[in-house]
């Protein structure tokens, strides 16, 4: 089977789908750390701050990332390459990058991130999709606290690094010791966030489709890729039924695409007039 394709200039391209091979797509895990933003204050209590009154904005101090399937943890810092290297290494790593998963990356790391290439004259990086496990525990779960930290020790992990606010001031300043302890939090942050991932996997609704990466010749899962999925029913909606399945790995619960054939005449079937 082949298809054709249309480029901007009007050339014609043909893509034989018979040589596209079977590959998994890139899952890099992502955490950042930025520094606090330095102003002089008149009071300790709550005041609105003058942009005049800022010393120095936030800026990204360090990153931490994995690459799923991998035990390497990298890291990067100012303190390692600088504020213009610690951003192009990392713009990069999503340039490679199908799928990034993150805790609250959609309204922290990523704009952050996007800012710093902004402000770096860097372009758009490789389009990719995102997983914000902060949203799928807010809106699936009903925890005491929504922190990570609290998270991960419910559920029996390692948790995160307990540390003050000092560390971020001592990193600043330099401060070795500091910079080794900060590398080890942010690590931990990533690899914390992998199991939270795993754990929660079969919860995560709108993930990227598994099945569009890996070419697979059989039904996958649409969570993990796996081909052991079991129909178990059907799914209904207001006026169709599709045939129902679930993953026997990671318990992720799918349907088909494809309409099943009523023995009745679907013109019978009525919906409700909403106004």
């Amino acid at each position: 089977m082949s298809s054709k394709i249309k480029k901007k200039n009007n050339i014609d391209v043909t893509v034989d789908y018979k040589n596209v091979t079977e590959k998994s797509p890139k899952i890099l895990f992502l955490d950042i750390e930025s520094s606090p933003n330095l102003a002089t204050v008149w009071s300790i209590w709550n005041q609105n701050i003058a942009l005049s009154q800022l010393l120095e904005t936030s800026y990204t101090m360090c990153w931490s990332a994995k690459w799923m399937g991998s035990n390497h943890v990298m890291f990067d810092s100012v303190q390692k390459s600088g504020k213009d290297g610690v951003i192009k290494s990392i713009y990069a790593l999503i340039n490679e990058a199908d799928i990034i998963i993150h805790y609250n990356g959609k309204r922290f790391d990523i704009p952050v991130l996007n800012r710093e290439f902004l402000l770096a004259k860097l372009l758009p990086p490789s389009p990719f999709k995102q997983i914000d496990l902060y949203q799928t525990v807010k809106k699936k779960f009903r925890f005491v606290s929504n922190k990570l930290a609290h998270i991960t020790e419910q559920l029996g992990f390692a948790g995160k690094i307990h540390t003050t606010h000092k560390l971020w001031l001592d990193c600043m300043n330099g401060d070795e010791k500091a910079w080794k302890d900060m590398e080890k939090y942010n690590k931990r942050d990533v690899t914390e966030l992998e199991k939270l991932y795993k754990r929660i996997l079969p919860w995560i609704e709108n993930h990227p489709n598994m099945g569009l990466y890996m070419h697979k010749d059989r039904p996958v899962c649409t969570n993990c890729g796996s081909h052991k999925v079991q129909a178990r029913g059907y799914q209904l909606t207001k006026t169709m039924k599709y045939q129902r399945f679930q993953c026997q790995d990671c318990g992720a619960w799918l349907r088909g695409r494809k309409m099943i054939p009523r023995p009745d005449n679907k013109e019978n079937i009525l919906t409700q007039v909403i106004t």
